[in-house]
């Protein structure tokens, strides 16, 4: 075979190759290079292994929602005024011509009609937010059902909590900047829930409006919080959710030749930086897409706000639905103490609005901040992890999470419960007593079953690995008994099955030491004990060698028994996935 030698290196030289002839962009890097020599490390990163899977993208579709915000954003900030001043409104939409608004109000009328692309650019900004906040849930949930979250990732799930908290405000904060009718009931619905706070309430719904509620300072502070404090935020905390991602590795779902060690995938520069940019002009083409054809937030129907009038069956963005649901079903608890028997002013506490809006997302925020380390407590687990978990391995952990799956789905629907009675016919009434049972009970149930079903997998991967997986094939003995054909698994996937660490349940030391000294936490210890005796004690661990050994020393002893009943099927034994020609009842490597 000839060889082109024109192409066969003829230098073993330690120096880089140069261009014959000069070119201005190259000598414009070597000279950016000699003085910031960021050659070497740009080669490294851009040679940086990503690995390939679907639920990958979940994080990137966060991520190019984001973008899809700062390009959209930045368009409507050259026509947007956050002025509340009044003004009289003579632009194109006929039906609020000569009516007294805001000049926000204004301005977002005149973005919707007058500007070229303005709405498109509106309804893509705000279909943007809806996807940035789904995708980061999502993305959550695949992160936290994998194990994704465990060391040394514990930071990266707190960085990604955070950005879901404050994607939340910025939602609220832009979604109230219009100065509508509906937008307008969602800031005084916020001053409400300020107030309920005790002591501090009022004083922080002064700061907050500058004065008595609505005053005139609201839009400018929100407008200023919307686009510069918290993007600004948003922008440091997705860097350094970036690079802990770099520093850290990517993870990666357990397949042969991958271990906690390496990361089999692409490299970032030509391929992963190809696929990503691709899918960005897809996420940007789908939200173009929604922006252009649904419509959401017409504030056109609603009106200019006016602190008199509510939006008639006024729904918060979806986001903001679970503690809207809260507060619906929430009883009318109230406490009013001293008064003017006491020659003090009274002092009414509003549990019915304190408990829901206030303590119960703080309690929530905080219980998915403290996650991974309360499993790493629990468990005991303090290795690097780097493989990712299948769900059904960790049943205990998955079940938790559906739990507040539930609960979080509880409330979101409890949060429509006008609109359920009206497009069903129910009373409000009994959908509210239902949901404030619900949600207590339904997470437990979604509990139960989820670790069930978890464990009976378990319990159904060890016994493909142990048995082989059916076939259909039905096969007749000398005897005339029956049974059906196994076959051993592919070893890609008997690995996958097998890439997983059996769990070591946590034991408590005694109380005392040789001395009869206490040790200090004693019974913390026996509290973790316990905790890693339920999170572990009805999980399947996976066959031993001397399982797998017994099974296949099962299968020969088998196969010597039924030795001679090898002939061709006539197409009855068989599912449709073979032909007669290509398979024999009794093949080589058959499991029974």
């Amino acid at each position: 075979m000839s060889i082109d030698t024109s192409k066969v290196a003829t230098t073993n030289a330690t120096t880089a190759a140069t261009a014959k002839r000069s070119n201005p962009i190259g000598a414009a890097a070597t000279w950016a290079d000699d003085r910031l020599g960021l050659a070497t490390l740009g080669k490294k990163q851009l040679r940086k292994v990503f690995p390939d899977h679907w639920s990958f993208m979940l994080g990137e579709i966060a991520l190019w929602s984001f973008v899809i915000l700062l390009l959209t954003g930045t368009f409507l900030t050259l026509w947007f005024d956050p002025s509340m001043t009044e003004v009289t409104y003579e632009g194109s939409y006929d039906q609020l011509r000569g009516i007294h608004m805001s000049q926000a109000y204004a301005s977002t009328l005149d973005i919707s009609f007058d500007v070229r692309g303005g709405l498109l650019m509106r309804q893509m900004h705000h279909w943007a937010a809806m996807l940035f906040i789904a995708a980061m849930m999502v993305h959550m949930m695949r992160v936290f059902f994998t194990g994704a979250f465990r060391k040394p990732r514990e930071l990266n799930w707190v960085i990604g909590c955070l950005l879901l908290l404050l994607g939340t405000l910025e939602g609220f904060t832009g979604y109230s900047l219009p100065d509508d009718l509906l937008s307008g009931t969602g800031i005084r619905a916020a001053d409400g829930f300020m107030k309920s706070m005790p002591v501090v309430g009022t004083y922080m719904s002064f700061f907050l409006f500058g004065g008595e509620f609505p005053g005139d300072s609201i839009i400018p502070r929100l407008y200023v919080v919307h686009i510069l404090l918290i993007p600004g935020i948003l922008l440091a905390l997705i860097a350094a959710h970036m690079l802990l991602l770099v520093y850290h590795k990517h993870t990666q779902w357990p397949g042969p030749g991958r271990t906690e060690k390496n990361v089999v995938g692409f490299p970032l520069m030509p391929v992963y930086m190809a696929k990503a940019g691709g899918f960005f002009f897809i996420v940007f083409g789908v939200t173009a897409f929604m922006g252009g054809l649904l419509s959401i937030n017409p504030v056109w129907k609603y009106g200019p706000y006016d602190p008199s009038k509510v939006t008639a069956g006024s729904q918060p963005d979806w986001y903001m639905g679970w503690p809207d649901g809260a507060l619906r079903i929430m009883p009318g608890w109230e406490t009013h103490l001293f008064g003017a028997a006491g020659g003090l002013p009274g002092v009414t506490i509003s549990w019915n609005v304190f408990l829901p809006i206030i303590v119960l997302p703080g309690l929530a925020f905080t219980v998915l901040l403290l996650l991974p380390f309360l499993d790493a407590w629990v468990t005991g687990d303090k290795r690097e992890h780097h493989l990712l978990q299948r769900p059904r391995n960790a049943p205990t952990r998955t079940a938790l999470f559906v739990a507040l799956m539930t609960f979080y789905g509880l409330l979101w629907a409890a949060g429509g419960n006008d609109i359920i009675a009206i497009v069903f016919d129910l009373s409000i009434n009994q959908i509210t007593y239902f949901m404030r049972a619900a949600v207590f009970i339904g997470p437990v149930i979604a509990f139960i079953i989820t670790r069930r079903w978890c464990i009976s997998l378990q319990r159904a991967d060890n016994d493909r690995l142990l048995h082989g997986y059916e076939t259909g094939i039905i096969m007749r003995s000398a005897e005339g008994g029956y049974s059906e054909r196994h076959l051993d698994l592919p070893e890609a996937s008997a690995y996958t099955l097998t890439a997983r660490d059996r769990d070591v349940v946590h034991e408590a030391g005694a109380g005392a030491d040789d001395n009869g000294v206490a040790r200090r936490h004693s019974g913390l210890e026996r509290l973790r004990a316990r905790l890693s005796r339920g999170w572990y004690g009805h999980n399947v661990q996976k066959p031993t060698r001397e399982e797998l050994d017994e099974a296949h020393t099962h299968v020969e002893h088998e196969h010597e028994l039924q030795a001679g009943l090898d002939h061709p099927a006539d197409g009855h034994q068989y599912d449709g996935h073979h032909t007669v020609e290509e398979d024999a009842l009794r093949g080589g490597g058959g499991r029974h």
